[in-house]
């Protein structure tokens, strides 16, 4: 295979001892049961464990029972769905590793009293953590058959570790930053573990089983709050792709260092960041007792993301006019 051929050799070699010729022969891919929620008269699925994929399943199922405006460019429509997506991975460093009961996670009973808990007039006060001491591409595709592939793929930051495999000139990835090296985490980093991490690709069937569309983005953390926005302007607000892909969104940032792959490092206590063209929900978020801060730039934290639905006799796609190596096309 791949991993036992001049790559792997020069793998062993640049890992200095950190990897066995039995680590780079053991399998290295699964058949995975996806992570399933309801929401919208749709059923939306995406990646299991060790993917945050959950985070996008839950914040649609809760922000689906909530009483969104029909409007998104209501102050209420983006606090309610920032609500619903800190409700649901607020306590995400504690829940996310290999080992997660994906269905677990977005079960009813569990969601219910998040969604519970979310107040109409006031951004929640979520519990205090334990102590604690963008280099992705997604595409999609359906076919004539109504066959749809959703589809992504990371050196998770820029070119990785920066780390090239000799005679090969290929950049190694650098996913183990969703390790913890807390002693007895369920994350922690050791031999034959995989970590956590954000890539959560997602399809959405109807309640019958047919393919409605497909649809993810880049944005690190962000990924799930994404979907979700998109989803909920999608099936709750009824736009087209390419105006749901093309309005300005939220994103909850890490209050010190803003990094894609902090969140949720204060659990729900995070900054909320507004594209610079967003709708001026500053004051009434604020007022709602959210953190926000503007943009003035082009940021990778809101994601380059892609669609395609399901129209019966048709297909629609969009493709992020943010990403400018995106692009959607018919054949």
């Amino acid at each position: 295979g791949f991993y036992e051929g001049e790559f792997g050799a020069g793998l062993l070699a640049l890992g200095d001892g950190e990897y066995t010729p039995d680590d780079l022969a053991r399998r290295q891919a699964d058949w995975v049961t996806p992570v399933r929620a309801e929401a919208w008269d749709r059923v939306l699925w995406t990646a299991p464990p060790n993917s945050q994929g959950y985070l996008t399943a839950a914040g649609a199922w809760i922000a689906a029972g909530l009483d969104l405006p029909t409007d998104p460019d209501d102050a209420q429509w983006a606090h309610l769905t920032i609500e619903a997506a800190r409700q649901a991975g607020y306590d995400r460093l504690d829940v996310l590793h290999e080992s997660a009961d994906g269905a677990a996670l977005v079960e009813v009973g569990r969601l219910a009293a998040r969604r519970g808990a979310i107040d109409p007039d006031h951004a929640a006060r979520l519990g205090e953590p334990p102590p604690r001491p963008g280099g992705t591409m997604y595409l999609c595709a359906v076919d004539g058959d109504r066959m749809g592939v959703s589809l992504i793929q990371s050196n998770a930051g820029g070119f990785g570790c920066g780390l090239i495999v000799p005679g090969v000139r290929i950049f190694l990835q650098n996913r183990g930053i969703g390790f913890s090296l807390e002693p007895g985490h369920p994350a922690e980093y050791g031999p034959g573990r995989r970590p956590p991490h954000t890539l959560a690709p997602a399809l959405v069937t109807t309640p019958t089983g047919e393919l409605d569309r497909v649809i993810g983005t880049m944005g690190g953390d962000s990924q799930p709050q994404i979907l979700l926005q998109l989803l909920a302007r999608q099936l709750a607000a009824g736009q087209s792709p390419g105006r749901s892909i093309a309005a300005n969104r939220w994103a909850l940032a890490d209050p010190a260092t803003g990094s894609g792959f902090s969140t949720w490092q204060e659990r729900g206590r995070v900054t909320v960041r507004l594209e610079a063209g967003a709708p001026p929900w500053d004051a009434a978020l604020t007022a709602k007792g959210h953190r926000v801060q503007r943009s003035s730039s082009p940021e990778a934290l809101f994601g380059h993301a892609h669609v395609i639905v399901n129209e019966g006799d048709r297909l629609a796609g969009a493709a992020d006019p943010r990403a400018m190596v995106g692009g959607a096309a018919g054949f």
